[in-house]
């Protein structure tokens, strides 16, 4: 997992799970307390996640709602995009362009 960018955009890379958790959440908190305005989080270059990954992405939601920021999803690989239709996730997180639920394949 990898994760670059400023307190502004942050691409994140890899596979984001609960070997990379304590990483991406530390680079991700410090994001937040530093920057003011929305946290772009691009993950674009993602190849998977787990639950502890989502954890993650939530626990920086909650911490950038707390700083008066917002954390918004943008480039959201399709296998996601359907793990947060299925958590229901996806009505909580900003997603940039949103996510098309009747777009997405059937599983």
């Amino acid at each position: 997992m990898y994760i670059r960018g400023d307190h502004t955009e942050l691409v994140v890379g890899g596979r984001l799970d609960v070997r990379s958790a304590a990483d991406a959440r530390t680079v991700l908190h410090s994001a937040v307390d530093d920057g003011a305005g929305d946290l772009v989080l691009d993950l674009s270059e993602l190849d998977s996640w787990d639950a502890t990954g989502l954890g993650v992405i939530m626990g920086a939601h909650r911490r950038a709602g707390r700083c008066g920021r917002r954390l918004v999803l943008r480039g959201v690989p399709a296998q996601m995009q359907r793990l947060l239709v299925a958590t229901r996730l996806h009505r909580i997180l900003a997603i940039e362009g949103g996510i098309g639920v009747e777009s997405l394949p059937r599983v």
